[in-house]
């Protein structure tokens, strides 16, 4: 087994714990509304697909997967204690079947143009993280989840372009954020 592709959890510190920093702060702000269709945690979210991205990139979808399940794991435990548990729930189960998700269309995509696989990996990813996250949720709440949905999907499509500065400054510095030496 190639140790590049496998690297162990501990190389993959940062990612994990940049991961985990997202999830909690956008598990946290969107029980915040900014309007009826956005709430603060739509800024947050879109840089799980970004860490994600950077570690496929840096290591394979692998150690992506690795610090995809890890990040769920310790966010949804920090998140249970931070917010209400069904948002909680929601937010574990879009997480994860976003994210591995976005490492497929990465995947996929990865030798088209640099920016390609972070950019259309985010967007599809972020249709199903989104409508799973609001359904599960806030469907038969007081709040209009449709409307929110389609603000927050909105936001993380903005995001997901916006997100292509640092991803593209971050390539010529992946040793930076795997160290694989």
């Amino acid at each position: 087994m190639n140790p590049s592709l496998h690297p162990p959890l501990l190389v993959l510190w940062r990612p994990v714990l940049a991961m985990l920093m997202v999830i909690v702060s956008a598990n946290y702000l969107v029980q915040f509304p900014i309007n009826d269709w956005l709430t603060w945690g739509a800024f947050t979210f879109p840089i799980a697909f970004l860490v994600t991205d950077l570690t496929n990139r840096a290591v394979g979808a692998p150690a992506a997967r690795r610090v995809a399940w890890t990040g769920f794991a310790m966010a949804v435990v920090i998140s249970l204690a931070l917010a209400p548990w069904r948002i909680a729930v929601a937010s574990g189960l879009a997480f994860i079947i976003g994210q591995l998700l976005d490492i497929v269309a990465f995947n996929r995509l990865r030798a088209l143009s640099w920016w390609k696989a972070p950019l259309l990996g985010s967007m599809v990813a972020s249709i199903v993280d989104t409508g799973i996250f609001f359904f599960l949720a806030f469907a038969g709440s007081e709040m209009n989840w449709l409307m929110l949905a389609t603000g927050d999907l909105g936001i993380k499509w903005l995001m997901a372009a916006a997100l292509l500065a640092p991803y593209r400054m971050m390539l010529p510095r992946l040793q930076l954020w795997v160290p694989m030496h």
